[in-house]
């Protein structure tokens, strides 16, 4: 039997790895954003765009509303001011397609929520040259 000390080491290790301090998040499987989504998939610029503020070429994302790429918070902020600015809260990282809101302060599950799985799969496409393995959709959820 484990005694506490080796218990409770354990239980801290397992939340060094997985809790905040990882920067691990749990991403969202709804969002009530959507009808921000552009349906507009043939002017999707290329995941090495450079931020059309200040031409930074990394850590860029596309605005999901009108498809301006511009650069992280960890650059310069010109996405999160295009946010504050314009009010389009859905944007999609080029360096991971990761997809965020900032209405709802979260990243989204692309593999549950539907309606982002087309312009993922457009970006996807373009930056890896193939489609994205999609889960399959399990309806009992």
């Amino acid at each position: 039997m484990a005694d506490k000390a080796s218990s409770s080491c354990a239980t801290g290790e397992v939340e060094e790895v997985y809790g905040a301090e990882s920067g691990w998040v749990e991403a969202r499987n709804s969002c009530g954003h959507l009808q921000s989504l552009s349906s507009d998939l043939h002017h999707i610029p290329s995941p090495d765009s450079p931020c059309t503020r200040c031409q930074h070429s990394a850590e860029n994302w596309l605005c999901l509303s009108c498809k301006d790429v511009l650069c992280s918070r960890f650059i310069n902020k010109h996405m999160l001011d295009h946010h504050q600015k314009t009010g389009h809260c859905l944007v999609l990282s080029f360096s991971d397609l990761s997809v965020w809101c900032f209405a709802c302060e979260a990243y989204l599950n692309v593999q549950k929520i539907q309606p982002l799985q087309p312009v993922y799969e457009v970006v996807h496409l373009l930056k890896f040259g193939e489609r994205p393995p999609f889960l399959p959709i399990n309806s009992s959820e």
